[in-house]
């Protein structure tokens, strides 16, 4: 009897540790094939950027039509609604939707470009078209920082929010445009203002940002102008002999004089860690013509009648624009040394209202508390806000007076924009794709006062 009762207890552990063992098979399974599903869909999400990255949208003569085909299937089979519109002839804007459950409220925009600068091929470690993957896990492309990276990362946050079954109060529009690299004049300059960017009803926008060579991830909330800048001098021509006054060259030697001191004066501001590269104004010449050419170089005997001298000039938002007119004016450009001035660009500080294009970064703003909320709680951290050295498309919208942020995740990696061997880490373009998922389904779910935020970006001042 009580061998038969021991027989019995011994056969139901047995059982008992059977069930147990096949219980934790069934989890570890299920375990790993939730991770084989992840690992699927990060590999699946690296070959889509991949993909967009080898399509050579280069400058000069970009061809959109393969991006916006290329962008227009992605929206297709992630179910976005697609819109595409023309401002310049073969300069498409292509804008797609994903309608919240109340369209009344303003939306949120996520803006990227489609263009690329040229790339020098034999100076590349690989094809910069080829989106070549090494063993590191960089993947080398013109693009791949600046900016198809972001692009693709909105759309990735977007594909996996729709799997996981959430649903945005409001509207959220990704766009894609084109020519940013060469001034926007084509592309967002003529968007914004349009009638179809207003329909959009914009709220906010999150446009490039730049790569962090450490884990603090940048964002921008303002950028400076860039005033491109041409004196031209001339004076009378002579012998090469010759000593007499206001020659064309010496009268611009004594500009570029004048200039270079400033330009030093900026830099020492920086260098003395009183200031920001992006809160000084900065000056660098970018070409100097003058002479009589022949076919072995320069008439070496004449003194010529003409000069020309070319400088990148860029502006900080809180820079005086009417002082900084009167500088070129009266001192590095006067009428009375012989010398005009033009301008190849001059993109102003102020915005619509006359105050300088700066997005609040302070409770004031509420979007500005939701992305750092978002940020930190995709495991992110952020510096300090920044102004952006060069300009973005950013400008046209802040310019309208909507807040607008520039914001690429990319943390860990070298800021590598228009240079040779361009590149980013796969996983640092997988954990973007997570900072964006946060940022849109927080985003988009923000039910609070517009009116606010519209205000907060013209009165922080």
């Amino acid at each position: 009897m009580v061998m038969a009762m021991a027989m019995a207890m011994v056969e139901k552990t047995s059982s008992s540790l059977l069930l147990l063992l096949l219980f934790d098979l069934f989890l570890s399974i299920c375990l790993f094939a939730k991770l084989d599903a992840s690992v699927d869909a990060d590999n699946a999400a690296v070959e889509r950027f991949r993909s967009y990255l080898v399509i050579p949208s280069v400058h000069p003569n970009p061809n959109y039509a393969p991006a916006v085909e290329f962008l227009l299937s992605q929206a297709q089979d992630i179910g976005l609604d697609a819109q595409t519109f023309e401002f310049a002839e073969n300069k498409p804007v292509l804008v797609l939707t994903w309608k919240g459950k109340n369209p009344l409220l303003p939306s949120v925009l996520l803006n990227s470009h489609m263009d690329v600068v040229p790339a020098e091929k034999e100076k590349w470690k690989h094809d910069p078209f080829a989106a070549v993957l090494d063993e590191k896990g960089d993947i080398y492309a013109r693009g791949s920082q600046d900016m198809k990276c972001v692009g693709m990362q909105y759309l990735e946050a977007v594909r996996r929010l729709k799997a996981k079954g959430f649903k945005p109060l409001r509207t959220l529009h990704i766009s894609f445009v084109p020519e940013e690299e060469v001034g926007g004049v084509n592309g967002a300059e003529k968007f914004v203002p349009s009638e179809e960017f207003k329909a959009l009803n914009v709220a906010v926008v999150l446009d490039e940002g730049l790569a962090s060579p450490n884990e603090t991830y940048r964002v921008f909330n303002g950028e400076r102008s860039p005033w491109w800048l041409v004196i031209r001098a001339t004076g009378a021509p002579g012998h090469g002999s010759k000593l007499y006054d206001n020659s064309a060259l010496e009268n611009l030697i004594k500009s570029l004089d004048l200039i270079s001191s400033y330009r030093a004066s900026q830099f020492d501001l920086i260098k003395e860690g009183l200031a920001a590269e992006g809160e000084v104004v900065s000056v660098n010449p970018v070409f100097l013509k003058a002479g009589t050419p022949t076919p072995t170089g320069f008439v070496m005997n004449v003194q010529p009648s003409e000069a020309e001298a070319g400088f990148d000039i860029r502006l900080p938002p809180l820079a005086d624009p009417v002082a900084f007119d009167k500088l070129i004016a009266e001192e590095w450009a006067p009428a009375s040394r012989n010398l005009s001035f033009t301008f190849k660009q001059k993109v102003t500080v102020r915005n619509k209202k006359g105050l300088p294009c700066l997005t609040a970064t302070d409770s004031s703003n509420p979007w500005w508390l939701l992305l750092k909320d978002s940020i930190t709680k995709a495991g992110g951290s952020i510096g300090q806000p920044e102004i952006f050295l060069a300009a973005t498309d950013a400008r046209f919208v802040r310019d309208e007076g909507i807040p607008a942020f520039g914001f690429s995740p990319m943390a860990n990696t070298p800021i590598l924009l228009h240079d040779h061997n361009e590149f980013l880490n796969v996983r640092e373009y997988l954990k973007g794709i997570d900072v964006y998922c946060e940022i849109i389904e927080t985003f988009s779910s923000y039910g609070g006062p517009d009116d606010q935020s519209k205000t907060s970006s013209h009165t922080e001042l």
